[in-house]
């Protein structure tokens, strides 16, 4: 499976960009597309209890969708990428901890918060054709309804402490569990924005670089 990426050092953490195939973005809408159509069934994949996000719908994947799919093996080999690029280190596990998936409509958001185990990512299945516009029309200051938001550290010279992605859909991004993020309310539209996101832990030895 060829992977397309680029390593992103805009902070401290990295982040690494990659492109979803095609393919998979097709089955995992499909997939999702039916789970929403069985209430019983998300129901009981709910994990919107255990998630900080004010929006619609949250819900986990099916271990056997996320190996038959693809998605497993797409996140095991971008992670070991990730990891290889930052650490200059070949990862020995991947252990996938949840991956589940976010409905957000207009006025919903997802505020600052974090994840567990050692990577994390998040990306984009669904985005609405427009995400609406600022109600002051400032200079200088770019609209950030739908934004994904990546924080690190504090504002200094030189030294920006947030990063701004608008969503595409397609486009994934892995950084480090403990980077804080959050996702902007859109309005001016009914369309559907959906993230699809995971945790997952490694080698211990190559994560803890205290204990070098």
């Amino acid at each position: 499976m060829e992977i397309k990426y680029k390593n992103l050092r805009v902070l401290g953490p990295a982040v690494l960009r990659v492109k979803i195939p095609n393919k998979i973005i097709e089955k995992l809408n499909e997939y999702i597309d039916n789970t929403i159509k069985n209430e019983s069934k998300v129901e009981k994949l709910n994990y919107g209890e255990r998630l900080v996000g004010d929006v619609t719908q949250e819900f986990l994947l099916e271990i056997e969708f996320v190996k038959s799919s693809g998605w497993l093996d797409f996140l095991g080999n971008c992670s070991k990428i990730y990891t290889e690029l930052n650490e200059g280190k070949k990862i020995s596990k991947f252990n996938l901890l949840d991956t589940w998936v976010v409905r957000q409509f207009k006025n919903e958001y997802n505020p600052t918060h974090w994840h567990g185990g050692h990577i994390s990512g998040a990306g984009f299945l669904k985005v609405p054709k427009i995400l609406g516009d600022s109600v002051q029309k400032k200079k200088d200051i770019n609209y950030r309804g739908g934004n994904l938001q990546l924080i690190h550290g504090s504002r200094m010279f030189t030294c920006p402490s947030t990063y701004n992605i608008i969503p595409e859909v397609g486009d994934f991004y892995l950084f480090p569990n403990y980077l804080m993020h959050t996702v902007f309310p859109f309005k001016g539209t009914d369309e559907e924005r959906r993230s699809i996101s995971f945790n997952a832990t490694i080698d211990d030895e190559i994560y803890n670089v205290y204990g070098r």
